[in-house]
């Protein structure tokens, strides 16, 4: 089973993109972020065209997050229980017949950018993210098998950044987001990538300034998580970063993990 997360900037224009990568790789599972499309114009028949059962939660112009899925898709939940935000950044759901072995709890999170370390912004990417581990911590109670995955807008260490000097103690690299993602990851869930890959330079975004993708000037952002029950089913994760040279490319490129369909 392939389950990938992707940040497309824009669907409306990714799209071909999506489709193409789609009937190349075959994903089971896809997560998307910044879709930036209100739901009634989310592109439901072709993604029906390409195999895929969609839910989806989002605004004009502004971020947007949607799951696509092969098997059934239910127990959806939009945003956070008691948390009135109007930005479409959160979205869960249930693939596979609830309750089976290959049943998988799906959050997609399209995490706060934060603008800058000390704004307005940040204090609310910090409070969001506060919000959002009770939020996990309830649905990994309820739902041990968890895949929690998206653009966190947070590089989780050093490795993770194609020069820890100029971004030390910036936006995206702060020591204050990375511990609140330390402290997504102590209510029972893993780095997947990290499971296979130990080393440094491997990224998923790549500003589309300064020739940042040629020179890989990059940051390690896009994560999928996944609960300790799923762990011994992972075989490998990887990053695809071809994506990022096709034509009028996102600036970010999917990342995948492979389970074993067998619990």
């Amino acid at each position: 089973m392939k389950i990938a997360s992707w940040n497309v900037n824009s669907l409306n224009v990714r799209l071909p993109h999506l489709e193409r990568w789609c009937a190349e790789a075959r994903p089971d599972i896809v997560a998307l972020q910044e879709t930036k499309l209100e739901d009634a114009k989310f592109p439901v028949a072709a993604l029906e065209g390409a195999g895929y059962r969609s839910v989806y939660s989002g605004q004009k112009t502004y971020n947007g997050v949607a799951i696509l899925a092969r098997a059934p898709i239910g127990e959806v939940e939009h945003g956070i229980a008691g948390f009135d935000d109007p930005q479409r950044r959160v979205l869960s759901a249930t693939v596979g017949e609830p309750g089976s072995a290959q049943a998988l709890r799906i959050v997609n999170l399209y995490v706060v950018n934060g603008q800058s370390v000390g704004s307005e912004k940040y204090a609310y990417k910090l409070d969001w993210l506060a919000k959002v581990g009770a939020f996990l911590a309830e649905e990994i109670r309820r739902h041990p098998r968890l895949v929690v995955m998206g653009d966190f807008n947070i590089a989780p260490d050093d490795r993770d950044v194609h020069d820890p000097a100029a971004w030390h103690e910036q936006v995206l690299c702060s020591t204050p987001e990375r511990d609140a993602l330390r402290r997504l990851l102590d209510i029972g869930l893993v780095d997947s990538f990290r499971l296979f890959n130990e080393d440094g330079g491997h990224y998923s975004w790549w500003d589309y300034r300064q020739g940042a993708f040629r020179r890989n000037l990059g940051l390690r952002i896009d994560l999928v998580l996944v609960s300790d029950a799923l762990r011994a089913r992972c075989r490998r994760a990887w990053i695809e970063r071809e994506l990022r040279t096709w034509e009028r490319a996102s600036d970010h490129t999917p990342v995948v993990l492979e389970l074993e369909d067998d619990c």
